[in-house]
């Protein structure tokens, strides 16, 4: 018989996921249905959203599962937790090895990003992140995990409770998935917007004072929000992680766990949110289609219809109210 485990945050990671499936269908909706917003760089918005509607599709709901911690097979419960991480890892890298760069870059320096830029060369950074991202999540699979350290015999009768920790080797989580696969992507970004910085510091300082606060400022604000919100989102979760592998003995708490899986998955809500609707034009476009293909979005009540009756040349008359 399944053994259930109540988790009071289910009812918030359910509307999460409605809200991340919702927030990047619209943004997939737009892009397809106005060709003016099909840049290269939108293009690397629509992978990322993509991603991110499979987080909310698929990898919430199955964190919530795990969160029930029934009592499973250990490698139908280790299929349960790889696939989350795939998707979930392939939206950190898409978002910090192609989206970012790319989107500094056109701000920063157009004529470099129309030199280097290229549609062949982002369908390959897209292809890498795909494959890096199956590569990282299903390692597990391969046999990095707790039933490969713990060398049981027979898989049929290693049964437990379902969890992430029961499955995933702690190094695996910690060395592996945060420092190699998030913290050096993370570094590698850091250090592509010093270079860019300095490549357009010339530009900056040759302009008169307010043009350049006018270009420089809303560009930092805009690369320090986007950092500040991944940090927010994922390190939490990483660095209870570290702290499990450091500290064995050191006391654990359910609520903040909780709490920092739903931080992790609120960096797909968060994603579509700042890439898209900071863009003038992308607000104004997921505004419209709100308005036109989301029911209890549409204008229905305008109010009467004026309908104007052509009257004959010299006459006087006006609008008749129908």
């Amino acid at each position: 018989v399944p053994v259930l485990a109540q988790d009071p945050s289910a009812p918030g990671a359910g509307l999460l996921a409605l809200a991340v499936v919702a927030t990047n269908l619209l943004v997939c909706a737009a892009l397809c249905l106005h060709r003016e917003l099909r840049s290269i760089t939108n293009c690397l918005v629509a992978c990322l959203a993509l991603a991110d509607l499979g987080v909310g599709a698929l990898a919430i709901p199955f964190s919530v599962v795990l969160s029930l911690e029934l009592t499973l097979c250990f490698y139908t419960c280790l299929f349960l937790a790889c696939f989350p991480l795939v998707t979930t890892q392939f939206s950190i890298l898409l978002l910090l090895a192609s989206v970012e760069p790319t989107r500094a870059l056109s701000r920063l320096s157009p004529c470099s990003y129309a030199m280097y830029v290229r549609r062949g060369r982002v369908l390959g950074a897209v292809g890498l992140c795909w494959l890096l991202s199956l590569l990282i999540g299903l390692s597990p699979m391969m046999g990095w995990n707790r039933f490969a350290a713990e060398r049981a015999a027979v898989v049929l009768i290693h049964l437990g409770r379902c969890s992430f920790t029961s499955v995933f080797a702690p190094e695996y989580l910690v060395y592996f998935v945060f420092f190699a696969c998030t913290l050096l992507p993370l570094g590698a970004l850091l250090g592509i917007y010093a270079d860019l910085f300095r490549l357009v510091r010339g530009h900056f300082l040759a302009q008169p004072l307010r043009a350049a606060k006018r270009g420089e400022l809303p560009m930092a604000r805009t690369l320090l929000l986007l950092l500040g919100i991944f940090c927010l989102c994922w390190i939490p979760l990483h660095v209870i992680y570290c702290v499990r592998l450091l500290c064995p003995g050191c006391r654990s708490y359910a609520a903040l766990d909780r709490l920092a899986v739903l931080l992790s998955h609120l960096n797909s809500l968060a994603n579509p949110l700042v890439y898209a609707m900071r863009k003038k034009d992308f607000g104004r476009t997921l505004r419209s289609v709100c308005l036109r293909y989301v029911p209890c979005c549409s204008r229905k009540d305008q109010g009467p219809a004026l309908f104007l009756i052509p009257l004959p040349a010299g006459g006087a008359g006006g609008p008749i109210p129908a």
